[in-house]
């Protein structure tokens, strides 16, 4: 069992209970999953790229990734419906718990000019979203190997009620927020 999903059985489900006075512990706000999402619109050009982009989600998350296609046609930007144009990866369980403790105590402190995280990127219904702007934070990326510099967006999807409750809950995990 990871040190987090341990952590959170412990300690911070009590907290919770503490700040909001749930009174039955199933009310407790919980991880749900963990989307990482990396949209690639140079695909379109250069299949290649796409299956750099999908190599470096796989060693981030240990899991493989599934390619995502184009919706609709868009004539602006030559794509058209079906296309394939980026790819992501859906965490849960253990590898989810594992992802969060590397990305909040071993990515995110090595970003350049890091002054924490949005504290407001919160949807209405207690998911967070993140933009990353390069995959190079993460230690399992060898510098030398990339070929393009890639961002992604991860998506915590909690099952809080409020943004309150889920900000509470990713503060017990140590989420970096910005003062």
């Amino acid at each position: 069992m990871s040190r987090l999903k341990e952590q959170y059985q412990n300690e911070i489900v009590d907290a919770l209970v503490k700040k909001f006075g749930y009174k039955n512990i199933m009310e407790v706000p919980k991880l749900d999953k963990v989307v990482l999402n990396m949209g690639v619109g140079e695909a379109k050009d250069n299949a290649k790229l796409l299956e750099a982009a999908i190599a470096d989600m796989e060693k981030i998350t240990g899991q493989k990734a599934v390619v995502t296609r184009a919706k609709n046609s868009v004539a602006n930007f030559k794509i058209r419906e079906g296309m394939p144009i980026g790819c992501k990866v859906t965490l849960r369980g253990e590898k989810m718990y594992e992802f969060v403790d590397r990305l909040i105590n071993l990515a995110l402190p090595r970003v350049r000019d890091f002054r924490g995280v949005n504290p407001n990127a919160f949807d209405g219904r207690g998911n967070y979203a993140l933009g990353i702007k390069e995959q190079l934070i993460f230690p399992e990326i060898e510098y030398d190997k990339v070929d393009k510099v890639r961002g992604m967006d991860v998506i915590f999807v909690t099952t809080a009620k409020t943004d309150e409750e889920a900000r509470e809950l990713l503060k017990q995990f140590n989420m970096p927020f910005a003062k």
